[in-house]
Order: structure tokens, then C-alpha cells, then sequence
């Protein structure tokens, strides 16, 4: 466990070093005092512009194992210019986490995202962001959940009609507990990354008003990530339909989640939404 530390605090050191020598002073916005040594800033300049010790950064650069805070290397990151990766990668080097997003990724769905979820055929699918908003979906997830395109972007998010909709409570019936605590999970575990962010404030003080589950479970702070396995939902015309559940990210835009419902091996709900497909 030792040693694989040390690689990691080595490798963030190394990589310190590489991001500092390609800045120029004057692209940091500081003075050029004329030739240097060796190219890019000093480690006195970097913890300048981060607001740090030049003790506590040249430490960093050494391989220290030296208590780091979000907010530090969010200067640092700033200071060195880094792009989304590399601010990805210091985090991971440093914390051993992914930092929180600055801002809300924009949600452009690929025509190719989009083939794939229509040729799921009688998979339900549809693709949410960070905030389990949903934000594409085919046409089999539009006949059973819902005609999503008629929604507003506030009714789109999960969080909201699984607690406000009583079409969701018809069509999980007995279930819709269980899957509200768990789409809640979901939702306190995203929240982790942009507590304090105003639209999640709002959308938690109305759910407060609005749903007398949400104030009861709110507070016990249950975190989830992942899928919910099987799924029964009771459609109001095709019946009982009975779902496996997966769900990935998307590589090229990995604040996005696919999920895919997919028929069970019951030898009734597929010809039931082929049906269902058919007719509409």
C-alpha cells in the first residue's frame, strides 16, 4: 500500500513539473524578469498564483505526502491553465477522486446515441445527465413512462415526477417505494459533486413542499449509484411488463447515463409491447 502511494504522489510530482515548464510568465500574466535557467514558471510563482506557500508547493513537487484541499488544487489547476483532462488527472493523482464539475455539461445527444436507443426496439431506453434529468429516450420509453416530448423540462427530471406523478405510482404499483428510494439514492449521491449549487437547491426545497416522502427520507442522507435490476411496471393497456434494468455511461460524454430496460425472459412482455409498438 506503501509503495503504490509513493507511485501516485512521484507521478503527481512529475506531473506538476511537466504542466509548470510549458507556462510561460507571460501567459500567467507575470512580468518576464528576462532568460531562465530552465523554461516555464517557478515553483515560487505557481504557489503565488495559488495562493499558496512556496514551502508547502515546492513540497508537493517533492512527492510529499502533504494534506491537499479540492479548492487548492482548483488554484493550481487554474494557475498551470490545464484543460478538463489534465484537471481530471490531478485530481485523481491528489485525491484519488474526479472533481466536481464547474459547470452543468452541455446535454448534446450524438445522432449516433440516438440510433442506439431507437434500435433497442422493445427495450425501453433513455438517456439522463447529472441531475437524472432525461434528456433522450425512444419510442418504446415514450409509450410506457410517459410522452416525454409533451413535458416540461421540470417534469423530465426523474427525481421530481417520481414523487409528483400519480401515473408513476399506477404504473409501479407496489414497487413505487422502493423505486423512489432508490432514484432518491441516485439523486443525494449526484448532489455530493455540486452541493450549494442553486438549481439543486430549488429543485430540494420545492420536492420539501411538495412530497411528504421526500421531506421524511431526505434526511437520512441514503446514497446509491447503479441500476435497480428488475422492473415490474403495470402499463395501463399492455399489462404487466417485467424488465431487467442496465445502465451505462456514455464514453464520449461520461455526464450522461444510458439506461436500458430490457424485456425479461417471461414469454409475455415482449409480444405484449410489440403489441404495444404497433399500435401507435
Amino acid at each position: 500500500m506503501e509503495q503504490s502511494n509513493n507511485t501516485r504522489l512521484d507521478e503527481l510530482a512529475q506531473f506538476l513539473r511537466t504542466r509548470r515548464a510549458r507556462i510561460s510568465p507571460e501567459q500567467a500574466g507575470l512580468p518576464n524578469e528576462g532568460r531562465r535557467r530552465t523554461p516555464g514558471l517557478r515553483r515560487g510563482e505557481v504557489a503565488q498564483l495559488s495562493g499558496v506557500s512556496v514551502d508547502w508547493y515546492t513540497w508537493l513537487e517533492q512527492a510529499r505526502n502533504i494534506q491537499v484541499s479540492a479548492q487548492v488544487l482548483e488554484n493550481i489547476a487554474r494557475a498551470l491553465q490545464l484543460d478538463s483532462n489534465e484537471r481530471k488527472h490531478l485530481f485523481l493523482l491528489a485525491l484519488q477522486q474526479l472533481p466536481a464539475d464547474l459547470t452543468p455539461a452541455e446535454n448534446t445527444i450524438s445522432l449516433t446515441l440516438q440510433n442506439f436507443l431507437d434500435l433497442q426496439g422493445t427495450s425501453p431506453a433513455y438517456v439522463t445527465d447529472q441531475r437524472l434529468n432525461i434528456v433522450a429516450w425512444n419510442k418504446a420509453a415514450n409509450l410506457i413512462y410517459g410522452d416525454y416530448g409533451a413535458m416540461s423540462r421540470r417534469e423530465r427530471n426523474t427525481v421530481w415526477r417520481t414523487f409528483t406523478s400519480q401515473y408513476v405510482r399506477e404504473l409501479l404499483q407496489g414497487n413505487w417505494e422502493t423505486h423512489a428510494r432508490h432514484r432518491l439514492a441516485n439523486f443525494r449521491a449526484n448532489y455530493g459533486k455540486f452541493a450549494g449549487d442553486p438549481w439543486w437547491l430549488e429543485l430540494i426545497g420545492d420536492l420539501n413542499q411538495v412530497s411528504a416522502e421526500f421531506r421524511a427520507w431526505w434526511p437520512q442522507h441514503d446514497v446509491l449509484n447503479g441500476p435497480e435490476g428488475k422492473k415490474m411496471n403495470h402499463h395501463p393497456s399492455a399489462g404487466l411488463l417485467i424488465f431487467d434494468q442496465i445502465s451505462f455511461l456514455v464514453t464520449d460524454s461520461p455526464h450522461l447515463t444510458v439506461t436500458i430496460n430490457i424485456p425479461a425472459n417471461d414469454n409475455d412482455t415482449i409480444p405484449k409491447l410489440n403489441k404495444l409498438l404497433s399500435n401507435n
